[in-house]
């Protein structure tokens, strides 16, 4: 069953996504980026110094929005093709390169905002007025004001935001090129280890003994990598204290939910409730898992073991295709045919093969459909990864489809709320459809393990411990991997008590996620689904309504906050409320893994 990755060039076609729907061949991409950079340098002509009244601030809004479209493709496909196959020079030299070019046209391109924000607020009010189509993204450029910097300063900031990303850059060329596993052994057999297989097997692996020692070859490998990983994770923190400093932030905290549109105390919510509440509800569910299996001790690598492995089924990638379908139908034939669409047009890159990136994710480059990155492993739990992914789908879908490009990406607090919906939608059908105890415990421990332990779990305690990394950064300090370490170990024993044994080689999980290098994402994993939690609740007792008001949502794009797109399906996050209801949910379940077990064990 566990074999090696193959190179990129050995895997069937069928088993890759298809970047010839953004474009055609390297020639047309090579002309569309030319293309693209000539008009950077018209437009500047144009406009640089003379943007003066409402109705060129209307005018130049537009036009730079169709300007910026195209390199949304092309940056597209140097980024994705890179993704698959982190070793393939060829596609890294064009990633590489495109940053550079795009660096120098956001430095062209600086003085448009700048020279809109030199005008009064009168001018910009009435430029809302003009068109309003563009009235979130004025009033978010108006709030920007207070932390604008001189021309020269913003035109010299934009020149370096290629090297601002170059901590990222050189954190996955650790990650998926130079760190390389040996086999490791078990009762004299021979087992293969890499990243993918270790995050998409190994960790849930049944077998005790296999699943832990791959989780401590694991760990010595990454060991000999954390001083190297933690020097790239500090200069990348100290580039975001710098930028908040200079643009007049006290905390870089504040800076980076500042362009979430989200206050400190709705952050700070989402950490500090689940971390009391949500705790012991998890112990819970590691002390069953702990029972089940029989284990002396609970410790962190035992964490992601299915409940009932010898129950878990699998699944081809056509079979997940009627799962699809059928649990998502409740969304309309229009998004049916994009999910039909995704598989016969090859949005899907299902492949496993070596350097390629871990984990799953899902890009909506403005124009084009979406394109989704996932490690098919023939597991049942493969399916509610790609309904979370083809949500992300589904919601650029409706938002490109209603908004233009400027207006069409919502804030990072609610991007993961249509994904994580999904993912009830698809736990709800499961669940409708069966009478068998033994499958509904399945169903519910993946809700469990995948969807709540996941992104209310994982990535939360991610959360909590990188605001306890800035909260240094802000003192004016820097961090080691000693000091990783630390406070990464103190936020899971924290969280695990006295359920877990949190082993050595569990702090080390910082080094793990890219996550950290993309602002204040982590914690956004439990807003999104608290708020689909609610939603997905209101389906059930209000069926179309409730669809309809999400789909509304989802076709506001980015033209309202996270707070009043989630009032638009019906949740009000600016109380304690939508949180503690959803912890109390997964609570419910719980309860019901537990009457579930007792139930098929005669108890």
């Amino acid at each position: 069953m566990y074999n090696s990755f193959p190179l990129r060039k050995d895997v069937p076609e069928q088993e890759k996504w298809d970047l010839t729907y953004l474009v055609k061949d390297e020639a047309t991409y090579n002309e569309l980026l030319e293309k693209s950079l000539a008009g950077v340098k018209d437009f500047a002509t144009k406009w640089q110094g003379n943007i003066k009244t409402a109705q060129d601030v209307a005018q130049v809004i537009v036009q730079y929005e169709k300007l910026l479209e195209p390199f949304i493709i092309t940056g597209s496909f140097a980024e994705l093709d890179v993704e698959t196959d982190q070793t393939n020079e060829v596609a890294g030299e064009r990633s590489n390169n495109f940053s550079v070019a795009m660096s120098k046209a956001s430095a062209d391109l600086s003085f448009v905002i700048s020279d809109i924000l030199a005008l009064s607020n009168e001018v910009l009010e009435s430029a809302i007025e003009i068109a309003p189509n563009y009235t979130h993204y004025i009033k978010r450029l108006i709030n920007d004001k207070a932390h604008l910097l001189s021309p020269e300063t913003e035109k010299a900031l934009a020149s370096l935001s290629g090297t601002f990303q170059a901590a990222y850059g050189l954190y996955n060329t650790t990650k998926l090129v130079d760190l390389k596993f040996e086999n490791f052994e078990v009762d004299g057999k021979s087992y293969p280890l890499n990243y993918n297989l270790f995050e998409g097997d190994w960790e849930l692996e049944s077998n005790t003994e296999v699943r832990r020692a791959a989780f401590d070859a694991f760990s010595t490998q990454l060991q000999q990598y954390i001083h190297t990983t933690a020097k790239t994770y500090n200069t990348h923190i100290q580039t975001e204290k710098t930028i908040a400093t200079l643009r007049g932030f006290d905390s870089v905290i504040d800076y980076l939910l500042d362009d979430q549109e989200v206050e400190r105390d709705l952050y700070n919510r989402q950490i500090d409730v689940t971390m009391k509440e949500l705790a012991p509800h998890m112990q819970r569910y590691a002390k069953l898992l702990q029972k089940e299996h029989q284990l002396e001790k609970m410790t962190f690598a035992d964490l992601k073991i299915s409940l009932d492995p010898e129950f878990e089924p699998s699944i081809t990638v056509e079979e997940s295709r009627d799962y699809l379908k059928k649990s998502l139908g409740i969304m309309g034939e229009d998004y049916l045919k994009m999910i039909d669409d995704s598989f016969d047009q090859r949005w899907i890159d299902f492949a496993q093969n070596e350097g390629k990136s871990t984990g799953a994710f899902c890009a909506s480059p403005y124009g084009s459909h979406s394109y989704i990155l996932i490690s098919w492993t023939s597991r049942m739990n493969e399916v509610f990864v790609l309904a979370h992914e083809l949500g992300h789908a589904g919601h650029f879908r409706h938002a490109q489809r209603s908004q233009t490009s400027l207006n069409s990406e919502s804030s990072t607090y609610f991007v993961e709320a249509p994904s994580t919906m999904n993912e009830m939608l698809m736990a709800n059908y499961l669940l409708e459809n069966s009478e068998d105890p033994r499958f509904k415990r399945w169903v519910i421990s993946s809700i469990v393990a995948r969807t709540y332990y996941h992104n209310f779990v994982t990535h939360l305690l991610e959360a909590a411990y990188q605001r306890k990394v800035y909260e240094v950064v802000d003192a004016g300090g820097s961090v080691t991997a000693s000091t990783l370490n630390n406070l990464k170990r103190s936020v899971l024993e924290e969280f695990w008590g006295d359920a877990v044994d949190i082993n050595e080689g569990a702090e080390l999980t910082w080094m793990r996620q890219p996550h950290y290098y993309m602002g204040l994402y982590p914690y956004t994993y439990s807003a999104g689904l608290t708020i689909s939690t609610q939603v997905s609740q209101r389906i059930l007792k209000e069926g179309d309504d409730a669809v309809q008001d999400w789909i509304n949502t989802l076709n506001a794009g980015g033209t309202k906050s996270p707070v009043e797109l989630a009032q638009m399906a019906g949740v009000d996050i600016t109380t304690d409320k939508p949180l503690q209801e959803t912890i109390a949910f997964i609570g419910s379940l719980v309860d019901q893994l537990e009457q579930l077990t007792n139930e098929i064990n005669g108890k």
